[in-house]
């Protein structure tokens, strides 16, 4: 008879499941820029692994809308203007919401602690000025923030919902959040949710967020000149500004709306 003090054998995740989550972290990353094309062959080789569980990853990474496919190839779509803002449509309705049914928790400092020690650390990065090094910083302790906070939601399916279009603006935040302005921005919004976070008050936190994201998004429009140039005269990003508009001409503003029709 076996010996009771066995344990369960965990099983390591399959191996298409390993590419895509190695090939989704380099799109977080930013290692992965618009338009770069990614090779079967090419990546099957640094990875190891046959062209199978490369191109099942590929796929599923294309139907979330993080690569698109053009037959041959596939690569990181660039964002034009309407996507940035269907995803900060979408990213305005789920986040707050979520943050607000988590609030009462985190008033506890136990558990707020991941969250206070991400900010710290997003706080050191940003004082420390420029350089790679200090942006690197500066990104991973925002995205530990989001992760914290998201580790307390209950509700899976949005969990997810939030991480996809998060991640959707990654490969582009890459960039933006080396700009000093950009995380002042969102080092600012950071505090304040976080305030409200303490005090256990979930409409302050809901709130916080909703104005953090809006924020966040003209940030990064100014800073890639997607929606027609950058404030101040700063160069843009980007090389290629991508701007979608209406039969007449005029852009969509969804986000604006909501924005009014939330404080409404």
């Amino acid at each position: 008879m076996l010996n009771r003090s066995l344990k369960l054998v965990e099983r390591a995740p399959a191996l298409g499941d390993q590419v895509y989550n190695a090939l989704r972290a380099q799109l977080r990353s930013g290692a992965i820029g618009a338009g770069q094309a990614l090779q079967e062959v090419q990546l099957a080789g640094q990875l190891g692994v046959s062209r199978t569980p490369v191109r099942e990853a590929m796929a599923r990474l294309a139907s979330e809308g993080l690569l698109a496919c053009d037959q041959r190839s596939f690569t990181v779509p660039a964002l034009t203007l309407q996507d940035v803002d269907d995803i900060y449509e979408l990213r305005c309705l789920v986040e707050p919401a979520a943050l607000r049914r988590i609030a009462p928790l985190l008033a506890d400092a136990t558990l707020r602690a991941p969250l206070d020690a991400a900010l710290a650390d997003a706080e050191a990065a940003h004082l420390a000025g420029r350089g790679d090094a200090n942006s690197d910083a500066f990104r991973a302790a925002n995205a530990r923030y989001r992760a914290a906070w998201l580790a307390l939601v209950p509700n899976a399916r949005l969990v997810r919902v939030i991480e996809l279009y998060a991640d959707h603006l990654q490969h582009i935040r890459a960039l933006t959040l080396g700009d000093p302005g950009v995380r002042t921005i969102v080092l600012g919004g950071l505090q304040r949710i976080t305030a409200a976070l303490a005090a256990g008050d979930g409409k302050a936190a809901a709130q916080a967020m909703h104005e953090h994201l809006l924020q966040a998004r003209r940030a990064f429009l100014d800073a890639t000149g997607l929606d027609g140039g950058p404030r101040h005269g700063k160069r843009p990003l980007n090389k290629r500004r991508i701007v979608k508009r209406s039969r007449a001409g005029t852009r969509n503003d969804s986000v604006g709306l909501l924005m009014s029709t939330a404080r409404g």
